[in-house]
């Protein structure tokens, strides 16, 4: 049996990024840092996109440092560059939850249906 599945807990690292293209399909693109201590105590910054997001998460103000709960699956993406080719791990989020840390109540928002390469 094989399972692609990411849960994240963890903070924004940097503003959120929405991309439109020319096909119609819309991108957001966060950067999340998770804290571990184990095995050692290390700072992770993980990048995460979101193919057309719902409406809620698009209009959404989030400050940095906010927390972010996300759900999705690992992605190696390619691409070629004058020096050679190039990849990066990227999550590819179905599920994106914005949380105030106090009450913890936020912004969810599901992706849902096929995830389009831009144009």
């Amino acid at each position: 049996m094989e399972l692609n599945l990411v849960v994240l807990a963890g903070q924004l690292a940097a503003e959120p990024e929405i991309r439109t293209f020319e096909s119609g399909s819309n991108l957001l693109r966060l950067l999340v840092t998770v804290r571990s201590t184990e095995p050692r105590r290390r700072i992770d910054v993980i990048p995460v996109v979101m193919w057309n997001p719902p409406e809620d998460l698009l209009g959404v103000e989030v400050e940095l440092g906010e927390s972010v709960w996300i759900a999705g699956s690992v992605q190696r993406r390619f691409w070629s560059e004058t020096d050679g080719r190039r990849s990066r791990l990227e999550v590819v989020a179905h599920e994106v939850t914005f949380r105030k840390e106090a009450g913890l109540e936020g912004v969810r928002g599901t992706g849902r249906g096929e995830y389009p390469r831009p144009a």
